[in-house]
């Protein structure tokens, strides 16, 4: 298996379909022997009929997990990366914000062994962005990265912590997820924080981004659970001594 794309969805039925005939028809396209995983984060609608029931060629894999109560984004992705069995293991929103052939640069970074975790990012030079965020999602992003790098410690260097669009090497996405408590949408600072902990390696790559306006993430509603799950995260790893 070259390489598992988990897509967390919640009550994403008009956009699931479109998600994994792209990632197939990326994986066809480059040949790449792979599986697609849909966890439905307890979607209210028919995301996981949806997604079993798509058309894509029989060589893809394809596994719908499905689980009754909503848990959060974190315990989605953990739950589907916890199912791979990809050399290299990446996770993709839904709504084909990026495109898959992007996947192609965080490849050949992981390939050429310049990093362990390849992230995209939407802030770095080469990007293109066909539709941005609203301001107010803009100021709060900007006021969530001070945060979390002054806060949190995760390095400066490091211009967009929440991009949903990550690839790993696949033995090192199982172990940091393995060990992952988080189950919100915080979950990426504690993966940069448990990777940089363990030694392993992040690089950036820029992408090409399309904002989705339909989002699960709504700051005002969610601004004190984002805290106390940073806070938790916090503790956890200040207790957790580093890998020598």
């Amino acid at each position: 298996m070259d390489l598992s794309i988990v897509i967390p969805a919640l009550d994403e039925s008009k956009k699931i379909g479109r998600d994994i005939k792209a990632a197939a028809a990326f994986l066809e396209g480059n040949r790449l022997a792979g599986e697609i995983i849909v966890v439905d984060d307890g979607s209210h609608d028919n995301t996981a009929e949806t997604a079993k029931n798509v058309e894509i060629p029989a060589a893809i894999q394809r596994n719908v997990i499905r689980y009754e109560h909503h848990r959060g984004k974190g315990y989605a992705i953990r739950t589907g990366i916890k199912q791979t069995s990809g050399e290299y293991v990446m996770f993709a929103d839904s709504g084909c914000c990026v495109p898959y052939e992007d996947v192609l640069h965080g490849l050949k970074l992981l390939k050429d062994g310049a990093c362990h975790i390849a992230h995209g990012s939407r802030k770095m030079r080469g990007c293109h962005i066909e539709r941005t965020q609203s301001l107010y999602r803009r100021i709060c992003s900007k006021m969530f990265h001070w945060f979390v790098i002054h806060y949190m410690k995760v390095p400066a260097e490091f211009t967009d912590t929440q991009c949903g669009f990550k690839i790993y090497k696949g033995d090192v996405a199982r172990h940091l997820y393995g060990e992952s408590i988080t189950d919100g949408f915080i979950f990426d600072v504690e993966i940069i924080l448990r990777a940089q902990k363990e030694g392993y390696r992040i690089k950036e790559f820029p992408i090409d981004w399309t904002c989705d306006r339909d989002s699960r993430l709504s700051p005002t509603r969610s601004s004190w659970w984002v805290l106390s799950e940073l806070i938790t995260i916090k503790r956890a790893l200040d207790k957790k001594p580093q890998k020598q």
